[in-house]
């Protein structure tokens, strides 16, 4: 495994970790919450499963699980820490 490469699988592993910490506590305010956070877990699901196939893919994935939490956050969809 390249340097690069190395580096991609720690930040995959150190963001998903914020990710299911981040997600602890989240509810949806509403039902277009209820679905961005369907939303957002089928992405960090997603960014688990390509793992280990395509690191660039999990890494993609949990970058929209991210821009959906922090979107839902700021629109008001979601609240919580």
């Amino acid at each position: 495994m390249s340097g690069v490469e190395e580096e991609l699988a720690r930040e995959i592993e150190r963001w998903s970790r914020k990710l299911e910490e981040a997600l602890r506590g989240v509810r949806p305010s509403d039902e277009r919450g209820r679905r961005l956070l369907e939303n957002i877990e089928a992405y960090r699901k997603d960014s688990h499963h390509f793992r280990s196939r395509s690191p660039v893919k999990s890494f993609e994935c949990l970058i929209w699980a991210w821009a959906l939490l922090e979107m839902g956050r700021e629109f008001g969809c979601l609240s919580g820490p």
